[in-house]
């Protein structure tokens, strides 16, 4: 805390993140834990993006979104998970305020933006299994670049007037939050000032985004499961629902913590409980997010397979059998 004498008051210029262990032994193992999974999250995230680029079977709306749904995941977990991942190894808990404000600020946006994505990549699959005679008229290139960039554009319009208002707001100390990333909630009640009306028009902001992504994915899926029913092909049903619960899974496990986390009459965190929410919907999801949507995919398989097998000396990529050289 740096004290100004002149105005007697203390102005904070760091802030402690408690973080998620307070044993230097569930350090190490939280730390291989998350660094497996940010490990994991690069991978499958960075092989979509670099399939669906070079793949000219895959030059598809469905990849499109994809691809940039891979590249919205690897910076949404790469604003905070470094660094925590840095805390858990160095024992270095503190951030400093322009870090933390930057790491609220890209979390919230960023989250927001991946909201977006989802209720868009389940408008496209509606598109294509409902309507899949008008599928290429409907999404053609110039409506998905007006998706991806509206997603981009409401996240941040969204998001950036409330997050902004709480960096502007004065901090005068205590300045430990209980958390692994800085988090809006726990900022404004560190606060020196009063953050009612930023409270209630961040609680808005987000009782809108929330149920309003969750309904388009909800009825889209919903439509889908109805179209699958009238499958004549029990394989084909089967396949169908096999691909789809999955989907469902993720949006089910995503929304459900996030909802519980920022939608609730008691906005004040800084419980333990809101951290473990907070890993499965910033981590565990992103983790499986690139192997439920692409990388379980037929094409998407063939393809990386076709990928693998060029850089192997006497490989066959027709067959898909590696050969010996002569």
């Amino acid at each position: 805390l740096n004290t100004d004498v002149s105005m007697n008051h203390t102005t904070v210029m760091e802030f402690v993140l408690l973080g998620l262990a307070n044993s230097r032994h569930l350090e190490i193992t939280l730390f291989l834990f998350l660094g497996i999974a940010y490990f994991f999250i690069l991978l499958g995230n960075i092989s979509v993006i670099t399939i669906t680029l070079t793949n000219n079977f895959l030059q598809t709306p469905m990849y499109y979104f994809l691809r940039n749904f891979a590249l919205l995941e690897i910076t949404f977990t790469s604003t905070f998970l470094p660094s925590t991942l840095y805390s858990l190894l160095t024992e270095r808990k503190t951030i400093s305020l322009p870090g933390c404000f930057l790491q609220m600020l890209l979390f919230y946006c960023l989250g927001a933006c991946t909201l977006f994505h989802m209720a868009v990549m389940s408008l496209d699959r509606y598109v294509a299994i409902c309507h899949p005679l008008h599928y290429t008229a409907i999404m053609n290139h110039r409506l998905c670049l007006q998706l991806i960039l509206g997603c981009w554009a409401l996240s941040f319009l969204s998001m950036f007037p409330p997050t902004i208002m709480i960096v502007q707001l004065p901090f005068c100390g205590p300045n430990v939050m209980n958390h692994f990333y800085c988090d809006a909630s726990l900022l404004m009640e560190l606060s020196c000032t009063d953050t009612g009306f930023i409270e209630e028009l961040l609680f808005i902001t987000l009782i809108i985004i929330l149920p309003g992504t969750l309904t388009v994915t909800a009825v889209s899926y919903g439509c889908i499961i109805v179209t699958i029913l009238h499958i004549p092909s029990s394989t084909g049903r089967r396949k169908a629902f096999s691909t789809c619960s999955a989907h469902l899974i993720v949006v089910t496990v995503f929304y459900s913590t996030c909802i519980y986390r920022y939608i609730r009459s008691e906005q004040r965190g800084g419980q333990d409980s809101d951290k473990v929410l907070s890993l499965f919907f910033s981590v565990l999801t992103q983790a499986i997010n690139p192997y439920i949507y692409s990388l379980r995919n037929r094409q998407v398989k063939q393809a990386l397979k076709e990928g693998v097998l060029k850089w192997l000396p006497g490989a066959d990529v027709n067959s898909g059998v590696a050969h010996p050289s002569i």
